[in-house]
């Protein structure tokens, strides 16, 4: 289906205003006929009237005045478009990812203060795995995403922007793992494969030999920490999320070693950043 132009538009509100061709190719510096011509352009478009005559006048059909309230709109929406393009204010709609514990813990705070800080910006956030994310933002799916490491950046630039402190958690029955191997036997609770926080959580068991009896995918940590709590059996989650969820009474905290407890979260974004996703990374970079 084919769009209209707003140099259309703009021909066909300037008749409905001025009420006639004449007055309209006069104010519009175009001959008669042009404007016409343009009009029933618009109309065999459209496949409706859009205007009837009345006396030596044209007056606005039904479908007309349906089209000059749309019409009407369209040009508001240019206009604010071009001024706040032309003061540089960020607009439109911010596409980011988030790892669900990043958003659930470290997000509400920045974005709040985003949204009161640039009012015409829409944020909208999905979340995944830093697998997934990461794919997503390479294929302009997402203007940029907040994933963990370990990743492998490739071509997307990125800035750190959180640090986090990862904890073993076991049902509180469970004490004294101090060791991979004391986990032997145990089912793991984690997200899917792409999840950056099982990785880490895999490869300390893989240094000593270790595999899970059984691993349980789940798709939130409100349901992982439940799990875990019921008996279930380990999972690693940020310690801040536990602060957060007012979960960490409910679960028995073993510490990790520090190459696998310490952990940066970074926003990751391809190609040249907007407006709206600059003014992001500056209240981030501030805070």
């Amino acid at each position: 289906m084919r769009s209209i132009d707003l140099d259309s538009l703009d021909i066909f509100r300037t008749v409905a205003t001025e009420g006639g061709v004449l007055r309209a190719a006069h104010k519009l510096s175009r001959v008669p006929s042009n404007v016409t011509t343009r009009i029933k352009q618009l109309e065999q478009r459209l496949g409706r009237a859009l205007f009837r005559k009345q006396g030596r006048g044209l007056v606005l059909s039904p479908e007309g005045e349906l089209l000059l309230s749309y019409a009407q709109r369209l040009f508001r929406l240019a206009d604010e478009a071009e001024n706040e393009l032309r003061t540089g204010r960020p607009m439109g709609v911010l596409r980011i990812g988030s790892l669900e514990s990043t958003a659930g813990s470290r997000l509400a705070p920045v974005l709040s203060r985003y949204h009161r800080q640039h009012p015409s910006v829409v944020v909208e956030l999905s979340t995944g795995t830093t697998g997934n994310l990461l794919q997503r933002v390479a294929q302009f799916e997402l203007e940029a995403a907040f994933v963990s490491e370990p990743f492998t950046k490739g071509r997307l630039s990125g800035l750190k922007v959180f640090e986090e402190e990862l904890v073993l958690i076991t049902a509180r029955e469970v004490t004294g793992v101090r060791r991979a191997a004391d986990l032997a036997g145990m089912s793991m609770v984690a997200f899917a494969t792409g999840c950056s926080y099982r990785k880490r959580l895999e490869d300390w068991l893989g240094a000593s030999a270790l595999m899970p009896s059984r691993t349980l995918e789940l798709a939130s940590y409100q349901a992982m920490i439940a799990c875990v709590a019921a008996g279930t059996g380990f999972a690693i989650v940020p310690r801040s999320l536990l602060m957060s969820l007012k979960a960490a009474n409910e679960v028995k905290q073993h510490e990790l070693p520090a190459r696998v407890r310490r952990s940066h979260t970074h926003l990751v974004w391809n190609g040249t950043p907007s407006t709206a996703l600059l003014r992001l990374q500056e209240l981030i970079v501030a805070q």
